[in-house]
Parts: structure tokens; sequence; C-alpha cells
């Protein structure tokens, strides 16, 4: 296990290689909200960030401050985007410095600079004119959890994640109360929930048109005692939606690809995306971590594709090759074509509403 954790240093650091990595800068928390600086304006809209901080019971997994993030733009057309960052779930994993999560956001949370969508300079990008509201990541339980967990030794984590995206949704709906649509997506850890947050931003949005793209966790199977010992742990049985589908669901049965599976059946027009490299050497790690017996990712990805789809909720992906991990907030977004097609064209036509076809590498091993 050590080594396992050792190894997650070096990949969970490098896991976002192009967005911002700045977090010495301490927040700011003096005010309930604080707008970054203004920067150049991108399709008529400014760039300009506020970092919100929406008290009440959300918080970090050591207890300090939550913030997240708001762009206001066009207001029909929204992104809520959960940040990704690892996870935690044991007394050597959810230690405060461990390198396989974060307990705390800061500065360096604003997405302001970042590449991949966020780079709201280039033309290319599908989301240049969304307003957006970015959902930072630091519970440790990929933002299903709600609960305090009890590590030993004086090691106690606030798993709050579904409390603290909740109270984004809460806000999305309330400053954006004529949107149109929605595109609910997030990276690695960010991307696990993003099925239920589109659920959630359809019960208050019912007019909107949902899509949900996620980016880097289309491996993790269904593996009920694991679901159950690490949702006992985050509290996701809490947190699961009270919508008629999920009537007597237990944490054995939140599973990641259940999660596609349960919001499709609560709300069937929503479309459904994903992107995932074939041997993501992040995932590879993090199933090793919890236990998920994953012998070929590639196998894994492809059969929970087949379990949802089997379970009558169309699931469209991407597969690109190699061992990279994730690729929505950094500049090799607008560089990345599998089968000729390139991904930022791909998700420029979901993000439109025209349908899309599966891509798949051919040849689909690679550094």
């Amino acid at each position: 296990m050590a080594a396992i954790v050792a190894a997650a240093l070096v990949l969970v650091a490098c896991g976002g290689d192009d967005a911002a990595t700045d977090t010495t800068a301490a927040p700011d928390t003096t005010a309930a909200a604080a707008a970054t600086s203004v920067g150049p304006v991108a399709g008529g809209f400014d760039t300009t960030f506020e970092r919100v901080v929406p008290g009440g019971d959300c918080e970090c997994a050591d207890g300090s401050e939550f913030a997240f993030w708001v762009r206001e733009a066009d207001p029909e057309r929204v992104l809520l985007f959960f940040q990704g960052g690892g996870a935690c779930f044991s007394a050597e994993t959810c230690a405060f410095g461990a390198p396989t999560y974060r307990p705390t956001t800061d500065a360096g949370d604003d997405p302001s600079g970042d590449g991949g969508v966020f780079d709201l300079d280039d033309e290319r990008n599908p989301f240049r004119d969304h307003s957006i509201v970015f959902v930072p990541y630091c519970t440790g339980d990929v933002h299903l959890g709600d609960a305090e967990a009890d590590y030993g030794d004086g090691l106690v984590v606030q798993h709050r994640g579904a409390v603290n995206g909740r109270a984004a949704v809460a806000e999305l709906v309330d400053r954006f109360p004529d949107a149109t649509e929605v595109v609910v997506a997030g990276e690695s850890a960010g991307a696990i929930a993003t099925p239920m947050y589109a659920g959630l931003v359809g019960d208050d949005l019912p007019d909107a048109r949902l899509t949900v793209l996620a980016d880097g966790s289309g491996a993790y199977p269904d593996v009920p005692a694991v679901n159950a010992s690490i949702g006992a742990r985050w509290g996701t049985e809490a947190a699961i939606p009270d919508w008629p589908v999920n009537d007597g669901l237990t944490a054995a049965d939140w599973s990641f690809p259940d999660l596609f599976v349960q919001a499709g059946r609560h709300r069937p027009d929503i479309v459904f995306a994903r992107h995932d490299y074939a041997y993501d050497r992040v995932q590879t790690l993090f199933a090793a971590l919890a236990g998920l017996g994953v012998a070929d990712l590639l196998t894994s990805i492809d059969a929970n594709e087949a379990s949802i789809e089997a379970a009558g909720v169309p699931l469209a992906s991407y597969v690109s090759p190699g061992a990279d991990h994730t690729v929505l907030s950094s500049r090799r977004f607008y560089d990345e074509a599998t089968g000729g097609v390139p991904l930022v064209d791909w998700v420029t036509d979901l993000v439109a509403g025209d349908p899309v076809d599966d891509v798949r590498c051919e040849v689909c091993t690679g550094s």
C-alpha cells in the first residue's frame, strides 16, 4: 500500500498537466464573495470569475472554508464543472498532507487562465460564451459524500462533497434561472458524480437541455462490497437523491456506472457522454487503491459502457489511446484527435445538441 500511495504523489500531481498549479496564495476569507481581476473580453463577455463562499454546512475535509467560482456570461448557456483530484478512504489515504487528495481550497482553484475549456480566448472553445460554475474538490469523496469520518489517532475528515456540490447547483439555479442549456462536466474524481448533478439541475430547471461530459472516470466498475465499504465512510447513502427511481437503494447500489443509469432513468432526456484514455495510469492507480480488481482498464471501460447501455441509457464515448489522464482543462483539448475526429469538434457537436458517434482508438496502447 505504501508504494501505491507514493506513486499517487506523482500521478495526482501530474493529472491536470495544464491546469493552474499555484496553490500558495491565501484564500480570501474576509468576504462572502470576491471577484478576480477582470480579464480580456471573450465573445462579448468578460472573463471574470467570482469567488463564492456558500457557508452553512459546506466545508472541506479538514473543516476549513469551502468556496467555488462563478463566471457570468450567457445566462441561457451554463457549464457546471467539477474539479478532480484523487480520493481518500483510509487513515493512510486521508491523512492531511497525503498525496491522494487535497483537504482544502485556495486561490489556486480559480480556473481563470487554465487551459482547455477554460481558455476563454480560444475561438474554438465551445464554452467560450458560457456562464461557468466551477466547483473545487477538497473532500476526498468524489463529490458524493455527506458524513464525518473518524479514521483514528485524531484524524477526523469531513466528507461533505455532496453538500458542497448541491450548494453550487443552488447558486447556478439562482443566478441563471432562465438557462436553456446546461452542460455538467468534470475531470477524474470530478467526472464521477456528473450524472447525479445533471439530474439535480434538471429537478430545478425542468425545461433545460442537459448534457453530461465525464472525463477520465469510465473504468471504475460496480463492486457492491467496495461501494458499501467506502460509501459508509463517505456517507454516500445520505446523499442519494430522493428520486422515485432511487427508492430502496443503499450505498452498495450506488456505484459509479449506476450513477449514469439512475440519472438516466430519472431524467431520460439527459445526453450522456464520456472521454477516457484507454490505459489511463491514474485510473489504474486508484482502482488498485480501492481494491476494485481492474485487470485491464480498457476492458473495464467497455464493460461499464455495455452495462449502462444495457440498462437503457445511451452513452456516447470517445476513447483515446495511451495512458494520459483527463484532457478538458488541458491545452491538448484542442490538439487531440482519434480516428480522424478532433476531440474539440466532437465536444462542440455534443454541446450544440447534435448527435455524435462513438470514437475509439484502433491501436490503444502507448505512453
